[in-house]
């Protein structure tokens, strides 16, 4: 099966794009989070002659989990039996807008969140209205996260675990 590279879908354009459309009318989620990372570009160029890229973590400066807007679909493999389990692939996307002041000097972009009193309609599948949902959609306020640089070791998905949310020790 060959898979799409369509990891965020824009808000300025979510409910227009052939891609999410549907799903924004009626298959919308919210992806509990921790923290997320965005990658700073740096001065520094690697051996394959590309500039290198500092990990940051970014996570809510209340502690609390952050509720990003999300969207999913559920695939069929058709290319195995009706009975395989593996055939029926969910996938899902985090929806994305510009960047506020501050995580903008890290990353152009960042998700959307969901508050809280507001889960219910954005939840609810019965609302289609698109006007209406896309005033649910929030980034989350400006100086509301906490952001740090972390270990590059969050590059790779063999990589798991709370370490990686551990800053970098301060450089003197």
């Amino acid at each position: 099966m060959q898979s799409t590279r369509m990891i965020n879908a824009r808000a300025e354009t979510v409910h227009e794009k052939p891609a999410y459309r549907s799903a924004f009318r009626s298959r919308r989620a919210l992806i509990p989070v921790d923290a997320f990372y965005e990658w700073l570009e740096t001065d520094q160029v690697g051996t394959a002659g590309k500039k290198l890229k500092q990990p940051f973590v970014l996570r809510p400066a209340d502690g609390l989990t952050l509720s990003l807007a999300g969207l999913y679909e559920v695939w069929y493999d058709k290319s195995l039996p009706d009975d395989d389990p593996n055939r029926i692939v969910p996938t899902y996307t985090i929806i994305t807008t510009t960047a506020t002041d501050s995580v903008g000097r890290i990353h152009d972009r960042m998700p959307m969140a969901i508050t809280p009193d507001r889960w219910d309609e954005w939840l609810d599948p019965r609302n289609h209205d698109v006007d209406q949902l896309r005033s649910l959609l929030a980034p989350p306020a400006d100086g509301s996260l906490d952001m740090y640089a972390v270990s590059k070791a969050v590059n790779s998905v063999k990589n798991n675990g709370p370490e990686l949310l551990e800053p970098l020790p301060a450089q003197t």
